[in-house]
């Protein structure tokens, strides 16, 4: 495994191998010792240009629990602030050795820049670009679907036949970009749900079922249903009337979510707008895995980092090249 750097090219296999591997890991995080010595001696570098306490403090105990040393790099306040150009910076990390570096950027692709570039040998991993993808996102919200429907008979299973619904701000999304080729993917079926001025242009391209009735796609009795954040940083127009009307037709209640299968859960990538795409009653609910993706995130993060930096950076079976 060389880069980690989107889900639209990752292939079933090497999606199972990593969804595996985060078993494994997960089982280690339930030990009184959690720390493993895997990546001793390692370096990876938290590259952040945009702000996100949940992914990098997720990255970093991902990291750390393997034993690897940690650099955060925020861009804010460093000499990107003062017109460091990606290159220069790549140029910085490689001197000090990194073996790997997490990047956050605001523009699609710079991971994949980053990586293919020749400015740093070290193992790249998007941990969110732009409106493009959010590859790890994905790969957790994978695990909890798996983990929540099959238990402890999960691994070497996909999702076949699941149906998957996602709600809300999807022209947006990089999670929901990246949650519909992994998906897919692994066999299950996904339908947007969403408001026509909140869908992307290209989605006809997309391997869904577009829908703009929640309740008509939540009557059809979905295995999960993941509900996106309101992007409100990211909207210079409107996109809807008013934050009431949007939460009367496109957010999750207690009412909905009690219409449910017994058997469905409730997702949402964080952090919430609690009373806006869903309310506390809903986030709250037994049928909610909030907290496990949070938890399933370092796992899965764990095994990314492994798979990347553990003695494979030569095989020819990178992921998402």
């Amino acid at each position: 495994m060389r880069h980690l750097l989107d889900t639209r090219t990752l292939d079933r296999e090497t999606a199972l191998r990593i969804l595996d591997v985060a078993e494994d890991m997960a089982e280690t995080q339930s030990r009184q010792v959690k720390k493993l010595p895997t990546l001793l001696g390692k370096t990876v570098v938290n590259l952040f240009f945009e702000d996100s306490t949940r992914t990098r403090i997720s990255f970093e105990a991902a990291a750390k629990r393997l034993s690897a040393d940690v650099i955060n790099f925020a861009a804010k306040g460093s000499s990107v602030s003062k017109g460091e150009s990606l290159k220069d910076t790549a140029q910085t990390l490689q001197a000090m050795g990194a073996d790997a570096v997490v990047v956050r950027h605001s523009a699609s692709g710079a991971p994949q820049t980053l990586a293919t570039s020749g400015w740093i040998s070290a193992g790249v991993v998007n941990a969110g670009d732009g409106t493009h993808e959010h590859p790890t996102q994905a790969l957790l919200d994978a695990f909890t679907i798996r983990k929540r429907h099959f238990g402890a008979d999960s691994r070497g299973r996909d999702l076949s036949g699941m149906r998957i619904v996602i709600v809300g701000d999807v022209l947006h999304s990089r999670v929901a970009r990246s949650n519909v080729w992994l998906l897919t993917t692994l066999g299950a079926h996904v339908t947007l749900v969403t408001p026509p001025t909140l869908i992307p242009q290209n989605v006809s391209l997309w391997p869904v079922t577009v829908r703009y009735d929640l309740d008509q796609a939540l009557a059809e009795g979905p295995d999960a249903v993941m509900m996106l954040r309101i992007q409100m940083e990211r909207m210079h127009a409107a996109f809807f009337p008013n934050e009431r009307e949007y939460t009367r037709l496109w957010g999750l209640d207690a009412v909905r979510v009690a219409g449910l299968p017994e058997t469905s859960i409730v997702m949402h990538p964080g952090p919430m707008n609690r009373g806006l795409e869903i309310s506390s009653e809903a986030a709250d609910s037994a049928a909610s895995t909030v907290l496990e993706q949070v938890a399933n995130g370092v796992s899965i993060r764990m095994a990314v980092l492994y798979l990347l930096l553990a003695g494979e950076r030569n095989d020819d079976e990178g992921v998402a090249q």
